[in-house]
Protein backbone atom coordinates (compact mmCIF):
# COMPACT_ATOMS: atom_id res chain seq x y z
CA UNK A 1 0.00 0.00 0.00
CA UNK A 2 2.80 2.42 0.79
CA UNK A 3 5.99 3.69 -0.90
CA UNK A 4 4.97 2.50 -4.35
CA UNK A 5 3.11 4.26 -7.12
CA UNK A 6 -0.18 2.49 -7.72
CA UNK A 7 -2.20 2.74 -10.92
CA UNK A 8 -5.59 4.15 -9.90
CA UNK A 9 -7.11 4.86 -13.31
CA UNK A 10 -6.33 4.63 -17.01
CA UNK A 11 -4.41 7.91 -16.78
CA UNK A 12 -3.22 8.32 -13.21
CA UNK A 13 -0.97 6.94 -10.49
CA UNK A 14 -0.84 7.64 -6.78
CA UNK A 15 1.92 7.32 -4.22
CA UNK A 16 1.36 7.16 -0.46
CA UNK A 17 4.46 7.26 1.72
CA UNK A 18 4.41 5.08 4.81
CA UNK A 19 3.29 6.80 8.04
CA UNK A 20 4.03 8.61 10.23
CA UNK A 21 3.58 11.82 8.30
CA UNK A 22 6.82 13.74 8.44
CA UNK A 23 8.54 16.72 6.89
CA UNK A 24 11.28 14.43 5.58
CA UNK A 25 8.67 12.46 3.63
CA UNK A 26 7.10 15.70 2.44
CA UNK A 27 10.47 16.87 1.09
CA UNK A 28 10.65 13.60 -0.85
CA UNK A 29 7.28 14.52 -2.39
CA UNK A 30 8.66 17.94 -3.35
CA UNK A 31 11.64 16.23 -5.03
CA UNK A 32 9.37 13.91 -7.00
CA UNK A 33 7.31 16.89 -8.13
CA UNK A 34 10.40 18.67 -9.44
CA UNK A 35 11.63 15.51 -11.18
CA UNK A 36 8.32 14.57 -12.77
CA UNK A 37 6.53 17.79 -13.66
CA UNK A 38 8.29 18.23 -17.02
CA UNK A 39 8.62 14.56 -17.87
CA UNK A 40 7.17 13.16 -21.10
CA UNK A 41 3.65 11.69 -20.85
CA UNK A 42 3.01 13.43 -17.49
CA UNK A 43 0.43 16.21 -17.64
CA UNK A 44 0.25 17.17 -13.97
CA UNK A 45 1.78 16.33 -10.59
CA UNK A 46 -0.11 17.16 -7.38
CA UNK A 47 1.65 16.99 -4.02
CA UNK A 48 -0.55 16.16 -1.04
CA UNK A 49 0.16 15.25 2.58
CA UNK A 50 3.02 12.73 2.15
CA UNK A 51 1.48 11.69 -1.15
CA UNK A 52 1.95 12.38 -4.86
CA UNK A 53 -0.67 12.15 -7.59
CA UNK A 54 0.45 11.85 -11.21
CA UNK A 55 -1.87 12.52 -14.14
CA UNK A 56 -0.61 11.16 -17.47
CA UNK A 57 -1.52 11.68 -21.07
CA UNK A 58 -3.31 8.82 -22.77
CA UNK A 59 -1.11 5.72 -22.58
CA UNK A 60 -1.83 2.12 -23.39
CA UNK A 61 -1.73 -0.32 -20.49
CA UNK A 62 1.81 -1.51 -21.16
CA UNK A 63 3.07 2.07 -21.34
CA UNK A 64 1.35 2.83 -18.05
CA UNK A 65 2.95 -0.22 -16.44
CA UNK A 66 6.34 0.87 -17.78
CA UNK A 67 5.84 4.35 -16.30
CA UNK A 68 4.81 2.82 -12.97
CA UNK A 69 8.00 0.74 -12.89
CA UNK A 70 10.08 3.79 -13.79
CA UNK A 71 8.55 5.88 -11.01
CA UNK A 72 8.98 3.13 -8.44
CA UNK A 73 12.66 2.87 -9.37
CA UNK A 74 12.94 6.65 -9.02
CA UNK A 75 11.66 6.50 -5.44
CA UNK A 76 14.59 4.28 -4.48
CA UNK A 77 17.27 6.86 -5.18
CA UNK A 78 15.71 10.32 -5.30
CA UNK A 79 16.83 12.64 -2.50
CA UNK A 80 14.47 14.82 -0.45
CA UNK A 81 14.28 18.42 -1.61
CA UNK A 82 14.55 21.36 0.79
CA UNK A 83 12.39 24.26 -0.35
CA UNK A 84 13.62 27.71 0.60
CA UNK A 85 10.22 29.13 1.42
CA UNK A 86 9.50 32.44 3.08
CA UNK A 87 8.56 32.93 6.72
CA UNK A 88 5.08 34.42 7.18
CA UNK A 89 3.90 35.77 10.53
CA UNK A 90 0.14 35.78 11.15
CA UNK A 91 -1.39 37.66 14.06
CA UNK A 92 -4.15 35.80 15.90
CA UNK A 93 -6.78 36.89 18.39
CA UNK A 94 -7.23 33.80 20.58
CA UNK A 95 -10.46 32.98 22.39
CA UNK A 96 -13.52 35.21 22.58
CA UNK A 97 -16.54 34.72 20.37
CA UNK A 98 -14.34 33.94 17.34
CA UNK A 99 -12.32 31.33 19.23
CA UNK A 100 -15.16 29.73 21.09
CA UNK A 101 -13.64 26.26 21.57
CA UNK A 102 -10.42 27.47 23.19
CA UNK A 103 -11.83 27.59 26.72
CA UNK A 104 -13.25 24.05 26.53
CA UNK A 105 -10.24 22.28 25.02
CA UNK A 106 -7.75 24.17 27.20
CA UNK A 107 -9.67 23.12 30.31
CA UNK A 108 -9.81 19.49 29.08
CA UNK A 109 -6.02 19.50 28.91
CA UNK A 110 -5.58 21.13 32.30
CA UNK A 111 -4.27 24.38 30.85
CA UNK A 112 -5.31 27.98 31.03
CA UNK A 113 -6.39 29.60 27.78
CA UNK A 114 -3.17 31.64 27.82
CA UNK A 115 -1.00 28.55 28.25
CA UNK A 116 -2.79 26.84 25.36
CA UNK A 117 -2.47 29.88 23.08
CA UNK A 118 1.23 30.31 23.88
CA UNK A 119 1.95 26.65 23.08
CA UNK A 120 0.06 27.02 19.81
CA UNK A 121 1.97 30.16 18.85
CA UNK A 122 5.37 28.83 19.89
CA UNK A 123 6.44 26.62 16.92
CA UNK A 124 7.44 27.65 13.44
CA UNK A 125 5.11 25.52 11.30
CA UNK A 126 5.97 23.94 7.96
CA UNK A 127 3.51 24.42 5.10
CA UNK A 128 3.11 20.91 3.69
CA UNK A 129 0.77 21.79 0.86
CA UNK A 130 -2.28 23.88 -0.09
CA UNK A 131 -5.70 22.25 -0.39
CA UNK A 132 -9.32 22.00 0.86
CA UNK A 133 -9.96 25.70 0.09
CA UNK A 134 -7.92 28.16 -2.00
CA UNK A 135 -5.11 29.30 0.30
CA UNK A 136 -5.76 26.70 3.02
CA UNK A 137 -2.36 25.52 4.27
CA UNK A 138 -1.85 22.07 5.76
CA UNK A 139 0.71 22.60 8.50
CA UNK A 140 3.19 20.34 10.27
CA UNK A 141 4.54 21.01 13.73
CA UNK A 142 1.60 21.21 16.14
CA UNK A 143 2.72 20.40 19.70
CA UNK A 144 1.47 16.92 20.61
CA UNK A 145 0.01 18.33 23.85
CA UNK A 146 -2.47 20.30 21.72
CA UNK A 147 -3.70 17.45 19.55
CA UNK A 148 -7.50 17.43 19.86
CA UNK A 149 -10.09 15.27 18.09
CA UNK A 150 -12.38 16.92 15.61
CA UNK A 151 -15.85 17.93 16.77
CA UNK A 152 -18.33 15.05 16.80
CA UNK A 153 -20.78 17.25 14.89
CA UNK A 154 -19.25 19.70 12.40
CA UNK A 155 -20.51 23.27 12.37
CA UNK A 156 -22.36 24.44 9.29
CA UNK A 157 -20.65 27.82 9.26
CA UNK A 158 -17.09 28.74 10.28
CA UNK A 159 -16.07 32.40 9.82
CA UNK A 160 -13.27 33.28 7.44
CA UNK A 161 -9.95 33.61 9.26
CA UNK A 162 -10.84 31.01 11.90
CA UNK A 163 -7.81 29.25 13.38
CA UNK A 164 -8.60 25.66 14.22
CA UNK A 165 -7.24 22.37 15.48
CA UNK A 166 -8.34 19.00 14.09
CA UNK A 167 -6.48 15.99 15.45
CA UNK A 168 -2.74 16.56 14.91
CA UNK A 169 -3.38 19.44 12.51
CA UNK A 170 -3.82 23.17 12.86
CA UNK A 171 -4.77 25.62 10.16
CA UNK A 172 -6.71 28.67 9.08
CA UNK A 173 -10.01 28.72 7.17
CA UNK A 174 -9.49 31.31 4.39
CA UNK A 175 -13.22 31.48 3.69
CA UNK A 176 -16.46 30.97 5.55
CA UNK A 177 -17.41 27.31 5.27
CA UNK A 178 -18.66 24.29 7.20
CA UNK A 179 -15.99 22.78 9.46
CA UNK A 180 -15.35 20.19 12.13
CA UNK A 181 -12.21 21.58 13.71
CA UNK A 182 -12.05 23.17 17.16
CA UNK A 183 -11.87 26.93 16.65
CA UNK A 184 -9.40 28.63 18.97
CA UNK A 185 -8.98 32.07 17.41
CA UNK A 186 -9.23 34.27 14.37
CA UNK A 187 -6.93 36.26 12.13
CA UNK A 188 -7.63 39.24 9.90
CA UNK A 189 -4.83 38.21 7.56
CA UNK A 190 -6.12 37.44 4.07
CA UNK A 191 -4.97 33.99 2.99
CA UNK A 192 -6.09 34.20 -0.63
CA UNK A 193 -6.53 37.18 -2.96
CA UNK A 194 -7.62 36.33 -6.48
CA UNK A 195 -6.56 39.80 -7.68
CA UNK A 196 -2.96 39.34 -6.53
CA UNK A 197 -0.18 38.14 -8.83
CA UNK A 198 0.34 35.37 -6.28
CA UNK A 199 -3.17 34.74 -4.92
CA UNK A 200 -2.20 32.32 -2.14
CA UNK A 201 -0.31 33.96 0.72
CA UNK A 202 1.29 30.61 1.61
CA UNK A 203 2.91 27.99 -0.58
CA UNK A 204 4.31 24.53 0.01
CA UNK A 205 7.72 24.85 1.65
CA UNK A 206 6.93 28.16 3.39
CA UNK A 207 7.13 28.60 7.18
CA UNK A 208 4.35 30.03 9.32
CA UNK A 209 4.61 31.65 12.74
CA UNK A 210 1.45 32.51 14.67
CA UNK A 211 1.81 35.71 16.68
CA UNK A 212 -0.47 36.37 19.65
CA UNK A 213 -2.37 39.61 19.06
CA UNK A 214 -4.72 39.09 22.00
CA UNK A 215 -6.12 36.39 24.27
CA UNK A 216 -9.74 36.88 25.25
CA UNK A 217 -10.66 34.85 28.29
CA UNK A 218 -14.40 35.52 27.96
CA UNK A 219 -16.82 34.87 25.11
Amino acid sequence: MYNEFKIISETSLLLYLAPPISMQNQRLCYALNEELKNKAHIKEVVVGMNSVYVLTSDLNYKELLDLQSELNELIKYIKPLELNGKLVEIAVDYGGDLGLDLKVIAKAKGMSMSEFAKLHAEPIYDVYFIGFQPGFAYLGGLDIRLHTPRLSTPRLKIPAGSVGIGGAQTGIYPYQSPGGWNIIGNTKTKLFDINSDEPSLLKAGDKLKFVINSIKERL
